[in-house]
């Protein structure tokens, strides 16, 4: 990802909302081995799971950082809680609109910590596949 923070993370977004439209979309392989895996909390694949999700929320925190963000740690923490939010909205109710809403969220975000500025992202039309 390249750009400005406020352009990472809209085609972070964007592209959530490109996958979940995949025909057998399950969302994160990850999360979903998470949540099967509950009442293991010791269990290898857990570890992974874990591991796995710490990674991408450092490579987020690591890309904020070279764009100049201050704060970048906790910033990719919040917005890596709107992904995983949006992930599982979209599963339960089938509608993708869920990354467009999380993406919104996650630009005002970086704007009310002063990291983002510019236009309010335009909202998607409704549609019927979600």
């Amino acid at each position: 990802m390249a750009g400005s923070p406020e352009q990472m993370i809209a085609a972070m977004f964007e592209q959530l909302a490109v996958w979940s439209d995949e025909p057998r979309w399950a969302g994160s392989g990850f999360t979903r081995l998470v949540v099967e895996l509950a009442d293991l909390p010791g269990h290898p694949a857990r570890v992974v799971a874990r591991r796995h999700k710490a990674l991408l929320e450092r490579q987020l925190a690591d890309l904020l950082a070279r764009a100049g963000i201050a704060d970048a740690t906790d910033a990719a923490r919040e917005i890596w809680l709107l992904s995983e939010g949006a992930i599982s909205s979209m599963l339960v109710h089938s509608d993708r609109r869920y990354a467009a809403a999380a993406g919104r969220a996650a630009l005002t975000l970086l704007r009310a910590r002063g990291l983002a500025s510019g236009p309010r992202p335009r909202r998607p039309a409704a549609s019927a596949r979600t």
